[in-house]
């Protein structure tokens, strides 16, 4: 089946890209949750409108994307967590919660779902985390994890 998507999709493509997928993974998964329209001549217009305004919105948020980067690598985000006497935590460190660090420290705001943590955090100390500013431009942040 031919869909076109409205979000970006880990693992199909950005907004606006047209797809080929099965069909019950677009009828199950891509319609109902409005990750994806089925794809129409009409909506291949729209699909034009779309890309046209990414390309010129690329520009501009590539150079954002590039300061923001060099904030976020130099810069360390402190997250307060409830942990044991061992120093591991109840529980684990979220990507929403890193997300809001980042904001919280004077960084950029950043969509929890960009943020890339390699394996869970569960200890107090020093972590890292990749956050995708842009589709070129990726930056490595330094999580200190102390106890609350």
């Amino acid at each position: 089946m031919k869909i076109i998507l409205t979000q970006p999709t880990s693992g199909l493509g950005e907004a606006g890209d047209v797809v080929e997928v099965k069909d019950g993974y677009a009828r199950n998964y891509l319609l109902p949750r409005k990750l994806a329209t089925p794809w129409t001549k009409g909506g291949q217009k729209q699909v034009d409108a779309i890309t046209s305004a990414r390309a010129t919105r690329a520009q501009r948020t590539a150079e954002e994307a590039q300061a923001a980067k060099t904030r976020l690598e130099t810069e360390s985000v402190t997250i307060s967590a409830r942990a044991g006497r061992s120093g591991r935590l109840f529980g684990a460190v979220t990507s929403a919660e890193i997300a809001h660090a980042i904001a919280d420290a004077g960084g950029p705001e950043v969509d929890r779902r960009r943020i890339e943590v390699p394996a869970p955090i569960r200890n107090l100390g020093e972590h890292t985390a990749h956050v995708k500013l842009h589709e070129d431009v990726s930056a490595t942040v330094n999580i200190e994890v102390v106890s609350a």
